[in-house]
């Protein structure tokens, strides 16, 4: 009773020369108190330690009295504040972050984290280059020819097949030239765009002349073709064609060896007989030596498909292995290779196993000829041509430059105008790992898939990866073949050979470690002339990339970030509290926009920080990107370097608030020293992001109950926070400054 006697004896002097209402005024209303405890807050984060020591000596001399009179009276000034404002500015915290961090508190999804939820994505970025498109004469590739196959010299059932199984009638140029040449028994190495017909190529040959073996081919005779690919879905694919083409010539039997099967069936299989033998280099090898049954004596056809990844994937010992089990076993037999690209790997390969190889080049001079047999190795404008990739015209190529922070969100505005917004759109989005794969599966399963308010079917997201089991990535390949929309979210396991039909979009959201990745990578759309699009996401420091690409004919045109983000401007579930003219104005269009798309970020953030396990999902994901990240060849380090990555703006492409170990650094004391404590624990985990991974916190929220670390109040983590995300990445620092740096790392790494 007393105390509040005493304020209000202190209300009535310090307020004297106000009006005669103030002597009696009645005790703080809600909305000023409220008022009041906002200043408190944004004094204390920003306030020196110095400062909280002179706070905490005025409370205990009893001076705190006339602060809370003055507080109170600045509270009367801001009488008519209804809400959080929305254009006041405040020289460390943007106005778009106080209404996100006001919004979330009013939707109750206060985590205790001091209220601070997401900070804002379009502060402290790399500028964006300008695009400068090279010019590229971009190599054109006829795919169809006017000829049919009823012209050529095949079986009538054949083509009945062909016309009413397979639903094709004219041949494509590759076929064309490939025909012939391997109707002769001529080994060749065939190199051809991405979807133009390379599997019939060699598949129709196949069985037209083992079908006119005499006396007729039967299961006991063994395998008479082997077939090599890289990857399972291929695999299946290869075979699923031969069971379409031998309908009518039900005595010669196909077979398929992977991985993820089981070897007592495949076994079983073998001793019956299998006459065209599709496998994986890895089971076939398993069943070399662990299966007697197995015998290539008679085998006259040896096809290696996509031979260059087959190599690439580290198959080399394997395919030596199937090499010299055949060459010991069976008389002389017919090679070939194809490929959309030919590495110096590939011709290596020819060499050891082609015999005066016909080399079928589309895109250049055709050198089908058997008067003119002309090797791989001899002939110059092959080696010239192996630089340059033809691209399938239909194809539209599309690049963004998207700054690290901003690419989880730019992804999906992307997803969510093509497959929500727009009808019928299948999209294939490429990312690095297993890791990532999973991680923005879940991520965007539980934020973007729930059906809108139009009562719509949500999007239907789905994973492939090798690390999955073979029957969910079988199950995986045939449900997305057959849906009419969705999102495959893949490794690079999808980016070679498959079909799969009517996918119109191709998104890289990790650029590819080659150009001809690049092309394997878009050929999945654009197939057999369909039209498609494709689009790469890079950021400011990988724009390099583009003039690389243009190296290799491959030319791209820029789409905006800006213009993905306003997709979302379709969708008022991430609408903001901001209140904008943006019909009539294109600058409040663009700042409700980066509002949405900072609501969005927040979702992300929200179901990331939700549980541990999402929070462990990210920084394996993380991890595994950045493990990815040190994996470029040396002839694009340059453009793809680890210290070029901000590890704080990364994390942020993951959900994460800060890189995982910064989150532990935040503990740290506050002021300019926990800025370059943390700056130092970031620097040193870009150098080396596979060292530190092992010492990241792995469980739960990073830097919470750790035992033998000091706890601070959330005011001071929320500074370090905000540091560490507004922070530049720069390294321009003064010697004494890089000395207390490394002081400073010394000394955390002794903590952890």
């Amino acid at each position: 009773m007393m105390s509040s006697a005493e304020d209000q004896l202190c209300l009535n002097i310090s307020s004297s020369f106000s009006s005669s209402s103030s002597p009696r005024r009645k005790p703080l209303t809600a909305q000023q108190r409220w008022a009041t405890k906002k200043q408190r807050a944004e004094k204390r984060p920003f306030s020196s330690s110095s400062e909280e020591e002179e706070e905490k000596k005025k409370k205990k001399s009893g001076s705190f009295k006339v602060r809370r009179v003055q507080l109170s009276n600045a509270a009367e000034e801001e009488e008519p504040l209804q809400a959080p404002p929305t254009e006041q500015t405040d020289r460390r915290t943007p106005p778009k972050k106080k209404q996100q961090q006001q919004e979330v508190k009013e939707g109750g999804k206060e985590t205790g984290r001091g209220g601070i939820k997401t900070s804002s994505l379009f502060k402290h970025n790399p500028e964006i280059p300008e695009f400068h498109r090279p010019v590229v004469s971009q190599l054109k590739e006829k795919i169809f020819t006017t000829d049919s196959f009823s012209d050529l010299d095949l079986h009538p059932h054949l083509v009945a097949t062909l016309n009413k199984v397979l639903n094709v009638s004219t041949v494509t140029s590759v076929q064309k030239q490939t025909f012939p040449a391997l109707l002769a028994g001529r080994d060749a190495v065939v190199r051809s765009q991405t979807g133009s017909g390379k599997t019939l190529s060699y598949a129709v040959p196949v069985v037209q002349s083992l079908q006119a073996v005499q006396p007729k081919i039967s299961r006991s005779d063994g395998p008479l073709a082997v077939v090599i690919v890289p990857t399972r879905e291929l695999a299946q694919q290869t075979f699923q064609t031969f069971q379409k083409l031998l309908k009518p010539f039900t005595w010669i039997v196909p077979g398929v060896l992977m991985g993820g099967e089981k070897r007592k069936a495949e076994k079983a299989r073998l001793r019956k007989g299998i006459n065209i033998l599709v496998s994986t280099p890895g089971r076939l090898v398993d069943h070399i030596r662990n299966t007697l049954s197995i015998a290539f004596s008679a085998v006259r056809w040896l096809i290696l498909d996509e031979a260059d990844r087959t190599l690439d994937l580290g198959f080399e010992k394997d395919l030596t292995v199937i090499l010299n089990s055949l060459n010991s076993a069976g008389p002389s037999r017919q090679n070939v290779l194809l490929s959309a690209t030919l590495t110096h790997a590939v011709t290596r390969l020819a060499d050891v196993c082609l015999s005066d190889p016909v080399h079928i080049h589309v895109s250049g001079p055709a050198s089908s000829d058997l008067s003119t047999g002309s090797t791989v190795t001899s002939d110059p404008s092959a080696a010239s041509q192996s630089e340059s990739f033809a691209i399938p015209e239909a194809l539209k190529q599309f690049v963004v430059v998207v700054p690290s922070k901003i690419r989880l969100v730019c992804l999906a505005a992307f997803i969510l105008g093509k497959c929500k917004f727009s009808q019928n759109n299948k999209v294939i989005v490429f990312v690095s790992s297993c890791e990532a794969v999973e991680f923005l599966h879940s991520l965007f399963t539980s934020v973007l898939s729930g059906p809108p308010a139009s009562q719509k079917p949500g999007i239907s997201f789905l994973r492939l990866h090798g690390n999955m089991k073979q029957e969910e990535r079988s199950e995986v390949f045939q449900q997305f073949s057959v849906c009419q929309c969705g999102v495959l979210l893949c490794t690079d396991v999808a980016a070679r050979g498959l079909d799969l039909p009517q996918v119109t979009w191709i998104v890289q959201y990790t650029p590819p470690t080659a150009a001809a990745e690049y092309v394997h990578r878009v050929g999945r759309t654009a197939r057999i002339g369909g039209r498609g699009s494709s689009l790469i996401f890079l950021t400011p420091a990988e724009t390099a990339f583009i003039t690389e690409l243009a190296n290799h004919n491959i030319s791209l045109s820029e789409m905006k970030l800006l213009d993905i983000l306003s997709s979302l401007m379709m969708d008022d579930t991430y609408k903001g509290r901001g209140k904008y003219h943006s019909k009539s104005s294109s600058k409040a269009l663009e700042q409700e926009t980066r509002e949405r798309a900072t609501v969005l970020q927040t979702e992300f953030e929200n179901s990331v920080h939700s549980d541990a396990q999402s929070i462990r999902a990210a920084k394996k994901a993380l991890q595994s990107f950045l493990r990815a990240y040190t994996t470029y060849p040396a002839h694009l380090k340059h453009i793809f370097h680890i210290r070029s990555l901000h590890l704080g703006h990364t994390a942020k492409s993951f959900g994460l608030r800060d890189a995982p170990q910064g989150l532990s650094a935040a503990a740290g004391p506050s002021g300019s020293g926990a800025k370059s404590h943390n700056k130092s624990k970031n620097q040193n985990q870009a150098r080396s992001p596979v060292k530190n991974q092992k010492r990241a916190p792995s469980g739960g929220a990073a830097g919470h109950g750790r035992p033998g670390q000091k706890r601070f109040s959330p005011g001071q983590r929320e500074v370090s926070l905000f540091r560490s995300e507004f922070s530049s990445g720069l390294e321009g620092r003064d010697a004494k400054k890089k000395k207390k740096k490394k002081k400073t790392t010394a000394s955390g790494e002794e903590e952890e």
